[in-house]
């Protein structure tokens, strides 16, 4: 089979479902254009900050599109591309798609806090106390599994003299980045320069910076230097305020994205490959086995729970008009599966990748490049800057979630209705405590924690997933079975896959590990049972639907 039907076949699926899907419900949970955002309401000019919806989309995009839609199905890709790829589009449209459009709308709703904050208020304190646990928790593995990928990304001590000029060239050009994202918010926030002129000074600097950082690249370190570097990098971005350095890095790092996705799916239209890989090799797959692993493994590719923590933590807090909320929070998720499939493609059309899925995407990608002229070397460099992008990007939202998440377990609910606040709630210390846990993970690198990473991450989904459904059934009076049916296939797939991964690590000796996954289960079973006793009849209706 040409490669080209399954690019081709995906867009369409999806142009098809934005259209269609999107706007059912959009209509289902009464998106009012004329409702003033938490954006307006709440402005502080540092979290709270109206922006535009093109920015906003930049930004979301950018913090969702992590290692985790390249890195997932290329893995996955060893039961065959088939599953992976009908994953990929299934799970895109009524799970992926559903579940970060909620995670935005019950947000705006909700004064733009976090799926924790909805929770609370419409299940109960106790739920909400279990799901920021495990939200935070979760958010230390990205943290810590994206880390190590990015160092790992950056770092030029490798055999391979190829892939350490490639790794240098990319960290020149993520160094000079942030400079280029720190002048751009000076630019459009306080010179009030334009945003048509600033993009267009933003992206000629960034062209400037890859070109410079091809020819010259003075930037080399090690990995373990990376990661120091790298650690100190998300810091500052967690504290700083959101229009300096998280919005416009995150929103110029969208045209490196777009023009990937356009450069790969030009260069599939050029090359049109054809698929040498094996459609379906078997439900077992050196001890994998299909369900539930290969969804837990496709992770970000189809659904993400960290993409609720996006749009609950940063994105809902920017949104100025409420109907741009179908555009950032569904259609980026499906942009998101166009670049999965990208990427399934990238490893499936070849018999001669090796490597890591960086590595082999970047290959991939810059291969279908050359064929309408993008010289190869050219093509890896600018493809290995982008994947480090998406990292980056992921990285420092994630550091700045786990520090709201901290801040919010700071605030304890007195009986008398007062909220008592302790240190957590410091952003400082709230940041140095998702630093220090996600560094504790991180030693054990990316490989070992990308199993219950994807688990952990599904399962994060399937909990934000409750919250909507319980949102939706509280204030639309409807049930909301287009949230039911996905939390219930997720809390399946994701509790088997954390059972077989706290077993399997334990029988390694990575006993941190399976203690967490240990952990993870007994938070989300905890969930459940706190939602299904609910005072709430509203709620405790919901749980007896899910058992």
């Amino acid at each position: 089979m040409n490669a080209l039907i399954l690019l081709v076949g995906g867009i369409v699926l999806f142009f098809i479902a934005y259209i269609t899907y999107g706007s059912y419900l959009a209509k289902k949970w009464g998106i009012d254009p004329s409702r003033k955002t938490p954006a307006h309401t709440l402005r502080d000019n540092k979290d709270y900050v109206p922006t535009d919806a093109k920015v906003v989309l930049g930004h979301h995009f950018a913090s969702i599109a992590g290692a985790g839609p390249i890195t997932g199905p290329i893995i996955a890709a060893m039961f065959g591309w088939l599953p992976v790829y009908l994953w990929i589009i299934l799970g895109c449209i009524f799970f992926g798609g559903v579940h970060d459009y909620g995670s935005l709308v019950t947000s705006l709703r909700n004064e733009g806090k976090t799926i924790g904050e909805v929770i609370r208020a419409n299940i109960g304190n106790k739920a909400k106390l279990i799901f920021s646990l495990y939200a935070f928790l979760t958010i230390c593995l990205v943290v810590a599994a994206f880390l190590d990928i990015a160092a790992g990304t950056f770092a030029v001590d490798v055999d391979n003299a190829e892939i350490a000029r490639t790794a240098a060239s990319s960290g020149t050009a993520s160094v000079l980045f942030i400079a280029v994202a720190l002048l751009f918010g000076v630019l459009v926030y306080r010179k009030n320069v334009n945003l048509v002129l600033s993009t267009i000074i933003g992206v000629a600097l960034l062209i400037g910076i890859i070109i410079v950082s091809q020819v010259a690249p003075f930037i080399a370190f090690s990995k373990f230097h990376w990661q120091i570097i790298l650690t100190v990098y998300i810091i500052c971005a967690s504290i700083m305020p959101v229009w300096l350095l998280l919005q416009p890095r995150d929103y110029l790092s969208s045209f490196l994205l777009y023009a990937m996705i356009i450069g790969g799916i030009l260069g599939l239209f050029f090359a049109r490959p054809n698929i040498v890989a094996p459609a379906f090799v078997g439900f077992n797959v050196n001890n994998n086995f299909l369900f539930p692993i290969l969804f837990v493994t496709v992770a970000c590719g189809a659904i993400s729970g960290f993409h609720s923590l996006v749009s609950s933590g940063t994105s809902s807090k920017q949104l100025r008009n409420e109907k741009d909320a179908k555009l950032v929070g569904y259609g980026a998720m499906l942009i998101e599966g166009v670049i999965a499939i990208v990427a399934l493609i990238s490893v499936v059309a070849f018999t001669t990748t090796t490597g890591t899925p960086a590595v082999r995407f970047a290959s991939g990608v810059a291969t279908f490049m050359a064929s309408f002229g993008v010289p190869l070397e050219i093509g890896k460099i600018f493809v290995t800057l982008t994947f480090a992008s998406f990292v980056l990007t992921s990285l420092d939202s994630a550091t700045r979630i786990g520090r709201y998440l901290l801040q919010e377990l700071g605030e304890i609910e007195l009986s008398n209705g007062r909220v008592k606040k302790i240190i957590l709630t410091n952003p400082y210390v709230a940041t140095a405590g998702t630093v220090i846990v996600s560094l504790s993970f991180s030693v054990y690198g990316y490989a070992k924690i990308w199993g219950i990473f994807g688990a952990a991450n599904q399962l994060l989904a399937g909990l934000a997933l409750l919250a909507i459904a319980a949102w939706v059934k509280n204030h639309r009076k409807v049930t909301s079975w287009e949230t039911i049916i996905p939390l219930v296939f997720m809390f399946i797939v994701t509790l088997s896959a954390l059972g077989i991964l706290a077993f399997n690590n334990f029988k390694t000796g990575n006993y941190v590990l399976a203690i967490m996954a240990i952990v993870l289960t007994i938070l989300a079973l905890l969930e459940l049972v706190v939602a299904f006793f609910s005072k709430k009849k509203v709620d405790t209706d919901i749980g007896r639907r899910i058992f």
